[in-house]
């Protein structure tokens, strides 16, 4: 597969540039014992495969390398510290000091999170990173650390969901209905779900190719990136690319342990994970971008809604999931957001 091939290019140029960064620096004295920042994460250990692994990566060898040895990077991947969940709750206890997770962890501790789960709000990766990156990402992660002592480093993504299943081609949002479709644990997306008369059915990560192969559920949905990865053009005929949700990563850490670093390696480490956000994102996308042609390739029979038929499905859903969210959070977030997303779809095309 033409990924994995890229995987040794990309792991031996990662190596290359850090042992250029380290060189002329000494590590830290023996006297001295290295902080040890341990880094969570459910991607496999490959940083193609795996984006939010290439994040990590970039992040151990940038802060290990700035800080002199001062701080130590241990990666956890593959969920080896638990699941997504575990790895958030261990972050907000304290026990583990950083992790990468997907939106669908963290209404469990900040149901505020529910309103990035509105379908539909992002025609594009572009519009989607000046939101999160402009004033709204930031007072919805300053409002979660205040709230939960869990700190936001920065927003990455898993990319664009899509709806893929074994029964039939997906069109319009009636083709939708009776169907069972693996979601994960965000009421916003089953909720979605339900709006287009299917079932949602929340099923672990680890447990999604099983759940499929066994037809315990008809479909899911994911980012292309991940339907490859994870193999599920195996137990899947059917993939629509309309673009549900644009999924998020985030990278927390325990803002009491960050807030006790020395101020000089607090910015070493928000700006390694700034840098590493930027290798996760880019990762996704060349991984999302060219893996409509191997899905195809894999057998997949891949459909590309028209813009009446993407408005079908937001017309469906969207009415229903905000008013949904509008009673599980302030509804000043909601209302906050799509003033954002206009403003910055104004900004970034015009005025239609």
């Amino acid at each position: 597969m033409r990924i994995r091939k890229l995987s040794g290019i990309i792991v031996s140029v990662l190596t290359l540039t850090v042992g250029i960064s380290v060189m002329g620096f000494s590590p830290v004295s023996a006297q001295e014992k290295p902080i040890v920042i341990k880094f969570a994460h459910g991607d496999p250990p490959d940083p193609i495969v795996g984006s939010a692994h290439g994040d990590a990566v970039t992040f151990k060898n940038l802060v290990e390398s700035a800080s002199n040895g001062r701080i130590k990077v241990e990666i956890y991947p593959a969920n080896q510290l638990g699941s997504e969940r575990e790895q958030l709750e261990a972050v907000k206890m304290g026990t583990v000091e950083m992790c990468n997770v997907s939106e669908g962890t963290v209404p469990g501790i900040f149901p505020e999170i529910l309103v990035l789960g509105i379908p539909y709000l992002f025609e594009s990766a572009p519009l989607a990173w000046k939101v999160l990156d402009g004033p709204f990402g930031k007072d919805l992660m300053e409002e979660m650390r205040k709230k939960t002592g869990v700190k936001n480093l920065t927003i990455t993504e898993n990319g664009f969901r899509n709806f893929t299943n074994r029964v039939r081609a997906i069109h319009k949002p009636d083709d939708m209905k009776g169907m069972k479709i693996r979601t994960m644990e965000n009421p916003a997306h089953m909720e979605m779900v339900r709006s287009l008369g299917a079932s949602p059915t929340p099923v672990a990560w680890a447990e999604t190719y099983t759940s499929l192969q066994q037809k315990v559920v008809d479909g899911q949905e994911n980012p292309v990136s991940l339907i490859l990865a994870m193999k599920f053009y195996e137990v899947q005929k059917y993939l629509i690319l309309d673009g549900h949700v644009y999924s998020i990563d985030f990278t927390f850490i325990n803002d009491a342990f960050f807030q006790k670093l020395p101020k000089d390696l607090r910015r070493i480490v928000e700006d390694a994970a700034v840098v590493g956000g930027l290798v996760h994102r880019g990762m996704q996308q060349y991984t999302s971008a060219i893996g409509v042609e191997e899905l195809k390739k894999k057998g997949m029979e891949i459909y590309v809604p028209t813009p009446a038929e993407l408005d079908a499905f937001a017309k469906t859903t969207q009415p229903r999931v905000t008013e949904w969210v509008k009673t599980k959070v302030p509804p000043k977030w909601v209302d906050y957001l799509f003033k954002e997303v206009e403003k910055s779809r104004t900004e970034l095309y015009g005025k239609n």
